[in-house]
């Protein structure tokens, strides 16, 4: 990190996923999940029932929506998102 000023700057060091190494990368989405603040998460059973809408959906590949592009274990998990889906499934 390089700091300029009383502002830190952050630099991603691994930008594409085909750099990375998968298992990595997926173990690295995990911890950034567990460690998203409480406040900001929806409770376990609503996550587990969000991807169970996922699970079922034709839009779903690889762990990614085919509507918006995210990937659907980081979008369930919020709060404040929703299915991109028409109609949305949660």
């Amino acid at each position: 990190m390089e700091n300029t000023g009383n502002q830190p700057r952050r630099f991603c060091r691994k930008c594409l996923l085909q750099d990375m190494d998968e298992g990595q990368y997926f173990d690295d989405m995990r911890r950034y999940i567990d460690n998203l603040d409480e406040d900001l998460k929806v409770s376990s059973q609503i996550y587990d029932e969000r991807l169970a809408f996922c699970r079922k959906c034709d839009n779903l590949i690889s762990g990614m929506c085919r509507v918006c592009g995210c990937f659907v274990e980081m979008r369930a998990v919020m709060k404040k998102n929703g299915c991109p889906g028409i109609p949305k499934k949660w």
